[in-house]
């Protein structure tokens, strides 16, 4: 009986000792991939979370400044269509004429 218990021991001590490798191989295994995505999404040119959100604010800035632009020239094209289509008071008449 003696001998089984000490056979079961050294069963279980060399049962740990792979469990300990398997789980250092786990962590070596998992270092790599991190270290291997890290090295492809530098090469990837990616932007940060942070540099993106700001040039979205940029861009939507821009996009609004672009309406507000484009609603101006139509109501300054509009102004000037309606003063060439009306005749010009004499006031300005007399204004434009060579002196």
């Amino acid at each position: 009986m003696q001998t089984d218990n000490r056979f079961l021991d050294d069963l279980a001590k060399v049962a740990s000792g792979a469990l300990g490798s398997v789980s250092g191989v786990k962590h070596e295994v998992e270092m790599r991939v991190q270290q291997q995505l890290e090295r492809l999404l530098g090469r990837m040119n990616l932007v940060s979370r942070d540099e993106f959100e700001a040039m979205k604010a940029v861009a939507q800035a821009a996009r609004e400044a672009q309406i507000r632009l484009e609603a101006r020239v139509l109501s300054l094209e509009a102004r000037l269509a309606g003063a060439a289509t009306s005749p010009a008071p004499a006031s300005q008449e007399s204004d434009s004429e060579p002196r």
